[in-house]
């Protein structure tokens, strides 16, 4: 009936912070390998060179969840939201 619960800020819960970079983690990597293997199936013949795209793709979608994990639990603010600057300007008589 009376049960009191505590309302945490975005900025401290940890486990929404956990759960949005694993879920950004395993998209960017499929989908990142997903774009490997079609590369390589249009650009390259030999199944070396197309298992090495693949991992191309992996590597990329994984280092880029990485960088925006980081910037997630490091609380900068994204890439498109920074403040605009004040731009100075002369008044002409």
């Amino acid at each position: 009936m009376g049960e009191k619960r505590e309302i945490i800020g975005g900025e401290y819960d940890l486990d929404a912070k956990w759960d949005a970079s694993l879920d950004l983690t395993v998209r960017r990597f499929v989908y990142s390998s997903f774009a490997g293997a079609f590369g390589g199936l249009l650009l390259f013949r030999s199944p070396q060179t197309r298992w090495a795209s693949i991992a191309f793709g992996a590597g990329v979608g994984i280092g880029s969840a990485y960088t925006e994990c980081s910037r997630l639990f490091d609380g900068s603010p994204p890439k498109g939201s920074e403040a605009p600057t004040q731009i100075l300007t002369q008044d002409s008589e």
